[in-house]
């Protein structure tokens, strides 16, 4: 049941990003409320799947594919959720793909982890946190991109993706709003892993835990420009995507050599 309920929700997120990729390829108007209700469908069978993929009789099984499948599912909700409030359903264009590999991942590639056991309360709070803040700061990351784009087609008078956004202004206040958000996830995330694990900089977690720390002093550095500089465009993009190639390296980066390469688990 839950490896029919993950496809199924592959084919759905699939289904929506290919009728709004057409849609945008032809310069049509995107049909938004079909296109969230396709991932809208896709979302709990999603979840069902990974549920499942997460809570083996051996222990909680946080290998790297069952956490791209967690996080893609996480992103896919979000995506809908900022559609709702503004119009950049353009992010599912991504996010919806990211969800379905995602789930293809947890289900037939092979991954060498020994699911974890008797985790506290704590260490569970700092996991789902820290799953949470990567996955609002991914969303950021794509929403920077989308807003590179779209001042780059604002500069040359292209009209194309622009129809389907709203303006750049609100675009920006969107991005620092995802930031913030994302970055109290990451600082309360941070401070769960001090208060929480035995050893925080012990066991293959040295390396995560100082790139999350340097990307928690980029994202700082953006909001406190931001705020006392007035930051905004090319800054605030670039200063977002390196905080997230930050992040990225520290957590996905680390836990793939570790577990597909050394075979160990992260």
């Amino acid at each position: 049941m839950p490896t029919l309920a993950g496809l199924a929700a592959a084919a759905l997120y699939l289904i929506a990003s290919v009728l709004l990729g057409r849609q945008l390829a032809r310069g049509e108007a995107p049909q938004t409320a079909r296109i969230l209700g396709i991932g809208a469908l896709a979302l709990p069978l999603h979840l069902l799947s990974v549920h499942a993929a997460l809570y083996q009789p051996a222990g909680l099984d946080l290998s790297l594919f069952n956490v791209i499948s967690l996080v893609g599912w996480l992103i896919a909700t979000l995506s809908i959720a900022m559609t709702l409030y503004q119009p950049v359903v353009t992010l599912t264009l991504g996010a919806f793909p990211l969800a379905a590999l995602g789930i293809l991942l947890s289900l037939f590639a092979p991954d060498p982890y020994l699911p974890l056991r008797g985790l506290s309360p704590g260490a569970q709070t700092h996991i789902m946190l820290s799953l949470l803040a990567y996955s609002v700061l991914t969303i950021a990351a794509a929403h920077a991109v989308l807003l590179a784009i779209q001042d780059r087609h604002l500069r040359q008078h292209k009209r194309g993706l622009l129809r389907t956004l709203p303006p750049l202004v609100t675009m920006e206040r969107l991005l620092f709003d995802l930031i913030a958000i994302g970055f109290v996830l990451l600082t309360v995330a941070i401070l769960t892993g001090f208060l929480t694990l035995e050893n925080f900089f012990g066991q293959h977690v040295a390396h995560k835990a100082a790139f999350t720390i340097a990307a928690w002093a980029v994202f700082a550095v953006l909001l406190g420009g931001r705020h006392f500089l007035g930051w905004r465009g090319a800054t605030a993009i670039r200063f977002t995507l390196w905080g997230f190639a930050l992040l990225l390296l520290g957590f996905y980066g680390s836990k793939a050599v570790l577990e597909l390469v050394l075979s160990r688990p992260a």
